[in-house]
């Protein structure tokens, strides 16, 4: 598994954690930097997973507006709480980095879909966040 892939996986921990707890996301983000501080061996993907969640946060109104502009008949409130925050990674790589390509952050998702959450969850990724990215004439 490469960083960035382990680093993804540690934000969707995160976004899900301050989610799912109803926490603010910064005492989410302390948490993890003390735990990166004290295992070297997940440094590497420490870094990018700080930048995912900053990233995610500080675009959030937007993010949430294109999941829920795009997710025809779905509200962001109906979504499963794992759907949620990898779509809004996705959503955020697609829209926000442009160092992953779209299909890296389409792909990307969708395989966290399949590993974390329901059989219909990847197709429901995979469809909104090609819908999302055709809006944005991306990829």
């Amino acid at each position: 598994m490469s960083a960035r892939t382990k680093a993804r996986k540690r934000a969707l921990d995160m976004l899900y954690g301050a989610d799912v707890r109803d926490q603010p996301i910064h005492v989410i983000l302390t948490a993890e930097a003390a735990r990166a501080a004290h295992e070297p061996a997940r440094e590497a993907s420490w870094l990018y997973a700080r930048e995912i969640v900053d990233g995610v946060f500080d675009h959030a109104a937007e993010i949430d507006e294109q999941l829920e502009t795009y997710a025809q008949g779905w509200t962001l409130a109906r979504m499963p709480v794992v759907d949620r925050a990898i779509l809004r990674i996705g959503v955020w790589e697609m829209l926000f980095n442009p160092q992953v390509p779209v299909a890296v952050a389409i792909d990307e998702a969708v395989e966290a879909a399949k590993q974390f959450s329901t059989d219909d969850s990847a197709g429901f990724v995979n469809g909104l966040l090609g819908k999302i990215a055709q809006a944005n004439a991306l990829g």
